[in-house]
């Protein structure tokens, strides 16, 4: 016999992605100022795990929301709830875990050797 929730959550599916985009905007406002910092401030040398802490509450809300948007997606499509959560929690948190720490050496990277660096097309 299938598995057809009685009332699928497709609110919470809207709202996980509304907090994913909404931080998501929220994180390249912040993204954007950090580096018009860094060509203001050339002479200083600032580190970059402070532009991490800035960029941690707003990827901490994509991260929620992407989990809330999985999770709900899963059950929308026929899992059962806590099956939706056991899948769409450990994959959603590693995927952000693996993007937080992609972004953190990018930053790295970009603080150190210039943005020029970062330019994939030369």
């Amino acid at each position: 016999m299938y598995y057809f929730p009685l009332q699928p959550p497709y609110f919470l599916l809207l709202v996980g992605f509304l907090t994913a985009l909404t931080s998501g905007i929220a994180l390249s406002g912040t993204l954007k100022v950090i580096v018009q910092k860094w060509a203001s401030d050339r002479t200083e040398n600032t580190k970059p795990s402070s532009s991490l802490k800035q960029l941690f509450v707003p990827f901490l809300g994509i991260t929620a929301g992407v989990c809330l948007f999985m999770s709900s997606g899963l059950e929308i499509f026929g899992f059962p709830s806590l099956l939706a959560l056991g899948v769409g929690l450990p994959i959603s948190l590693l995927t952000c875990l693996l993007v937080w720490l992609q972004l953190g050496s990018m930053l790295t990277f970009a603080q150190t050797k210039g943005m020029q660096s970062l330019d994939l097309d030369t």
